[in-house]
């Protein structure tokens, strides 16, 4: 079967992709608004009536005031001893950031919003609907009246400009931009900021007017927006600079600050993946997740932090709006690797190479070892510690899971330099840290004396235990990758890697009664030593060894029972107090066991209950009644009552992931297409989904059956495949066109060549 064959069936569906979306007004919070973005500018659209609200967010604009050097006051030697001997004053006193208070701020790094343009439009004005264009990037307002015109909104995908085109009888009476600082005063002057300073041009040809936040210590954030010619230009720009550049630029170049884009959408979708859905609400997730892919982690932007851009204005934005490794970080970029946009990477990559001797200092300090390398969870874009919490400071998952996402990013693009540059250096680096935590017994074993799950008992002196799962897990990865990468990179292998890898347990395990009614129980995975998964919890860290480290085959006669009885007691404990963003998570870690069913009714209850009516993607729930995270504490939400929802990007993307898992997998065995079909999947298609070892994959459901399957090689790579297709196969190559192979193996392996198609056709 030819290439262009197959594209025929894929045809119609790049055709079908990319549906616009809807918002009806009104729209009463930023979260619920149409979004727009280019990774450094993010836009908030929303309002109500005759008021068109643009909520505007500047990633990067910080108060850096507040922030921790990792290794200022302990070593891992003495942390150990203090926890041995439950000291725990002592080890508040050596987290603890007396500096914090000193330098003012918000005790913390902060990450602050912009603000609001207001446009209100006349009285007969009734804003009815919104209309986002996926394909091009553009939002279209619509008023109730349809011979009255409408409101264009357009972004530039380079530069931050942004555009509003009043047409027809839709013309503003009144704008007016409303800074941060005045919706948040008390906390601004709080912290010691002053009011900003506006500035209004004398260019008697247009309107312009600049209003620029200044901060204590940092770079000002400036912002511009002028009226010519029934349309609103904005711009946004940090440093001291900022105010006279968009000033410039306002007076010379005004027509041209936001070009039309349409070429830029194009090949940002033509290259992109596209699916099929019988199912609206996966199709949803799947187009839309894309789309804000681009909004979030443009190759242009600033790296994703948990909120990216779009960042409220009404209130001090949640988490500091950091960056959090040990999920969310992880959990925003992994799509990049399955859609194939690398380049969405690099920004987070060159961020942590400006951090690269600080990670060096953070490891040598910290472990007291030459070589380690130690990334904290929750750092602003200096690298520096926000908070205190000492526990997630010393997660050196962290620093292991960014090294895997390094090298997934080499094994998915083949991209030597990112291997030479920082997979190989950040895998050696995080092992070195993981080396010095290491105590060996008499028989050979490896353990981790001190250990944690993430934010399991927060920062209590119980909070961490010997051998936690999450971090064998985390060990186990690193250990798989190095001799790989070592390969690659000419090097010998260190003997240390091996001997680690035989000789540390998979998973610490825990036995007993977890269900007393029923009195299940059995041996199972726990968090640490002793220590079980007593109570429901968001971070499902006990399990990476099946996802995201894929470390171990939950199928196989090693792991079965313990995986079984494993998945059976956190199902038990249930899904009480998970935040949105664990949610797809559990939907992976269900795929990944053969719960296909279970992992896309998991994404269903995610979209229910943690997405908001404008596809806000919530940490905590949007309704009540079934998680203590969120919701109303008696009776129903009300408008009002939302106003605090603390939206993160993570959970949109870990859906996108989750998605891109039931199509495409990969374990230690080989590469799955379509495993475990869904019984609901009966017609369904996709292409251009990205696969470890560079593959390129694209296949078609018909009738609930796998029916064709297609893989092109970017580069000389062995493709050890399973096809899940039923009953014999046909399988051919585009190297040898007109010969063909009968096949009906569970798995067959096929040497390839970079731009070789394979085909594999199910016999009917």
């Amino acid at each position: 079967m030819k290439r262009s064959c197959l594209l025929l069936f894929l045809l119609p569906l790049f055709c079908q992709s990319q549906t616009p979306l809807s918002w009806k007004f009104p729209i009463h919070r930023p979260h619920a608004g149409v979004l727009l973005g280019n990774g450094t500018q993010g836009l908030m659209v929303w309002g109500k009536q005759n008021q068109l609200i643009i909520t505007i967010g500047r990633a990067g604009f910080w108060d850096h005031r507040g922030g921790n050097d990792f290794t200022a006051n302990i070593t891992y030697a003495e942390l150990e001893a203090l926890l041995l001997a439950r000291n725990d004053s002592a080890i508040q006193e050596a987290f603890a950031n007396p500096e914090a208070t000193a330098a003012g701020g918000f005790g913390h790094p902060q990450q602050l919003s912009c603000g609001r343009l207001v446009i209100t439009m006349p009285e007969t004005c009734d804003f009815q609907q919104a209309t986002l264009d996926l394909k091009t990037g553009t939002i279209l307002i619509h008023s109730r009246d349809p011979e009255a015109g409408n409101i264009l909104i357009r972004q530039n995908p380079y530069e931050e400009f942004s555009k509003v085109e009043f047409s027809g009888n839709l013309q503003p009476d009144s704008i007016r931009f409303v800074p941060a600082y005045t919706l948040n005063t008390t906390a601004y002057q709080k912290a010691g900021i002053i009011e900003p300073s506006v500035r209004r041009s004398d260019d008697q040809e247009i309107e312009i007017e600049l209003i620029t936040q200044r901060l204590p210590q940092d770079s000002a954030l400036s912002f511009g927006w002028m009226v010519e010619n029934s349309s609103l230009t904005f711009g946004t720009g940090l440093g001291e600079d900022a105010e006279a550049e968009l000033l410039g630029a306002f007076l010379s170049n005004r027509t041209h600050l936001v070009p039309d884009h349409t070429a830029y959408w194009d090949e940002y979708w033509s290259k992109a993946p596209i699916a099929q859905f019988e199912d609206p609400v996966l199709q949803e997730m799947f187009e839309y997740g894309l789309y804000k892919q681009a909004c979030v982690t443009s190759p242009q932007g600033i790296p994703a932090t948990l909120q990216g851009p779009f960042m409220e204005d009404y209130q001090i934005v949640p988490w500091s709006n950091d960056y959090h490794f040990n999920i969310n970080i992880e959990m925003i970029y992994y799509p990049a690797l399955m859609s194939g946009k690398f380049d969405h990477l690099m920004p987070m990559w060159e961020m942590i190479h400006r951090w690269w001797e600080e990670l060096s200092t953070n490891g040598e300090t910290f472990f007291g070892l030459e070589g380690a390398m130690m990334l904290p969870h929750a750092v602003d874009d200096q690298g520096k510690v926000v908070g205190t919490f000492w526990t997630g400071t010393i997660d050196h998952a962290c620093t292991a899971w960014m090294a895997q996402l390094a090298w997934l990013h080499y094994s998915y693009s083949g991209d030597e330099a990112i291997l030479r540059e920082t997979a190989f250096p950040l895998l050696k680096g995080a092992f070195e840290g993981y080396w010095a935590m290491l105590d060996q017994e008499e028989d050979g074993s490896y353990h981790l004396p001190v250990s944690v799950s993430p934010e399991y008992r927060g920062s209590r002196m119980d909070a961490w235990g010997t051998d936690a799962s999450f971090q064998l897990a985390a060990l186990h990865a690193i250990c798989s990758m190095l001799p790989e990468a070592a390969d690659l990179m000419d090097e010998e292998a260190d003997p240390r890697w091996k001997d680690v890898s035989d000789h540390l347990a998979p998973y610490t395990i825990v036995d007993g009664i977890f269900h007393q009614e029923w009195r299940s129980g059995g041996e199972r995975i726990g968090l640490w030593e002793g220590m079980d998964l007593i109570e429901s919890h968001r971070h499902h860290s006990h399990l990476a060894s099946i996802w995201p480290f894929v470390t171990i085959d939950p199928s196989s006669a090693e792991h079965d029972q313990i995986i079984t009885t494993s998945m059976r007691a956190w199902r038990m404990r249930g899904a009480g107090a998970w935040s949105g963003w664990c949610v797809p998570w559990a939907a992976i870690l269900t795929a990944r066991v053969g719960h296909t069913e279970g992992a896309i009714n998991w994404l269903h209850y995610w979209y229910d209950n943690f997405v908001n009516e404008g596809r806000g993607t919530l940490h905590n729930a949007n309704n009540g009644g079934h998680s203590v995270i969120g919701g109303p504490v008696w009776g129903k939400y009300t408008v009002e009552s939302r106003i605090g929802e603390v939206m993160q990007l993570d959970a949109g993307f870990g859906a996108l992931t989750a998605l891109f898992d039931l199509m495409v997998r990969q374990d230690i065995h080989g590469l799955h297409v379509l495993p475990f079909l869904s019984l609901n999947w009966k017609n369904m298609s996709f292409e251009r989904v990205r696969a470890e070892g560079g593959f390129i994959v694209s296949a078609e459901v018909i009738d609930g059956f796998t029916s064709t399957i297609e893989i092109e090689a970017t580069r000389d790579q062995e493709l050890s495949l399973f096809p899940h297709i039923s009953g014999e196969y046909i399988v051919s190559s585009s190297s040898a066109p007109d010969e063909s192979l009968q096949m009906n193996e569970e798995k067959f392996s096929w040497e390839m060549k970079a731009g070789e198609v394979l085909t594999i056709l199910r016999v009917e």
